[in-house]
């Protein structure tokens, strides 16, 4: 009973945020973020008032499994990009530029906090510098895709934006295990290969051979069903599954065997899109169907998010250092290797931007990097802080960015007026 009640006011404070958010021309996304942040537990939830939001963090993470359900979906979505058409114009591209910012990002972000760490030693280590370093490569898929999705975005910037996004995942995944690696070898004087290399090399390859047999099933399974209904239907029970899938964990002599759920849900959507000649019409109406599953994710992620973080100010001031190295590196980052693989002008000028949001992944990480001995709570504070400024605002800076681009186009004033007679007509 507590479950639902949680689940129906947390959709319907995200909806009824967005009537608001409309008003000062906000994405949806940052509207749900904010809502949740209200019902959170470090707001109203506090008051423990039936109803009126979650009460503590442990209501919450009894919810992930639809965190994970609509994670799934993202990276399903997020596939659908890497049509083998689309490739041949924008592959080497999206490559290129995806692996180079992430590591001018990581670099310039290293190079900031281990300045702080040289002014005040106290305050933050090596270990949590180069930690740090690795987890602002990551860039948060869900926000700039309902951005996207929302304003129906269409051109050159948007055509690379996506594919990077996702291959952010795979880079950002090699960065953080070799930095951890390296954090925990200063620590123990211990080199471990394995943790280094050979750990996050087999979760991507294992992640994409999964993605890829489970995709390749799925496209031969949905040919044999005659209704749109059925297909759906097959496709959301293969993104459930590869979702439960990925959470396995698998030992084979010194390394570990586990998968990331957003590239293996990512490369299940990339090889049925390429096989699977009904994949349009079906990816769309699955779109569809996760819309409130979305709304939900991004509520409940905002309510995640502690505002207790700015309590501490020297979580604060190396917080704010994080932002803006880390802002500064996929801005400069992506604007040099767009015009180094001769991007249009407008994708020099604004991919950028929209690689500024961060979440999951980046949250993600934290649950390793809690295993540095003394680090783990200030690296998790200062991630907090910059989540919470970086899904606010980011979306904003993202919608901005896409609309300077061209990829977003102003309502037109005749659509303007013909809802504002359908509104009317059907208030009398």
């Amino acid at each position: 009973m507590s479950e639902l009640l949680n689940i129906s006011v947390a959709m319907f404070a995200g909806l009824m945020l967005t009537r608001l958010g409309n008003k000062f021309r906000l994405p949806d996304v940052t509207a749900y973020l904010v809502a949740g942040v209200l019902i959170g537990p470090s707001l109203f939830g506090a008051l423990n008032l039936l109803g009126i939001g979650f009460h503590s963090y442990e209501e919450l993470e009894s919810l992930g499994a639809i965190s994970d359900m609509a994670l799934g979906f993202i990276a399903f979505s997020i596939g659908n990009e890497f049509r083998l058409s689309q490739l041949r114009e924008t592959g080497r591209q999206a490559l290129v530029i995806g692996v180079l910012q992430a590591v001018v990002t990581a670099l310039l972000v290293d190079a900031a906090l281990l300045g702080v760490h040289f002014l005040f030693p106290q305050a933050l280590s090596v270990a949590a510098a180069i930690t740090l370093g690795a987890i602002a490569a990551a860039t948060a898929p869900a926000a700039t895709l309902m951005v996207v999705r929302q304003y129906k975005a269409k051109g050159k910037l948007t055509d690379l934006l996506l594919p990077i996004v996702a291959l952010d995942d795979a880079v950002g995944l090699v960065l953080f295990a070799v930095s951890f690696g390296v954090a925990r070898a200063l620590g123990s004087g211990v080199v471990d290969v394995y943790t280094i290399l050979v750990n996050p090399l087999l979760e991507i390859l294992c992640s994409l051979t999964l993605g890829a047999l489970a995709g390749l099933v799925l496209s031969k399974l949905e040919p044999i069903f005659h209704s749109n209904r059925n297909r759906v239907a097959m496709s959301i029970s293969f993104v459930f599954l590869t979702v439960a899938l990925s959470k396995l964990k698998l030992s084979a002599g010194s390394a570990t065997i586990g998968f990331s759920p957003l590239l293996v849900c990512m490369m299940l959507g990339s090889v049925f899109c390429n096989l699977c000649p009904l994949s349009d019409e079906i990816m769309h109406n699955a779109d569809r169907w996760s819309a409130p599953l979305l709304v939900l994710f991004f509520v409940i992620s905002g309510a995640e998010l502690e505002l207790g973080v700015f309590a501490k100010a020297s979580s604060v001031l190396i917080g704010l250092v994080y932002i803006v190295s880390r802002s500064c590196g996929k801005y400069l980052g992506a604007r040099e290797s767009a015009r180094l693989v001769g991007c249009d002008k407008k994708v020099v000028d604004y991919l950028g931007i929209t690689l500024l949001p961060q979440a999951g992944v980046a949250l993600g990480m934290c649950v390793t990097a809690a295993q540095l001995p003394g680090d783990g709570p200030l690296i998790r504070n200062i991630v907090l802080f910059a989540v919470l400024i970086y899904e606010i605002f980011g979306p904003v800076a993202t919608k901005w960015a896409l609309t300077k681009a061209g990829d977003i186009q102003p309502k037109s004033e005749e659509v303007l007026h013909r809802r504002e007679r359908k509104l009317a007509a059907a208030q009398k």
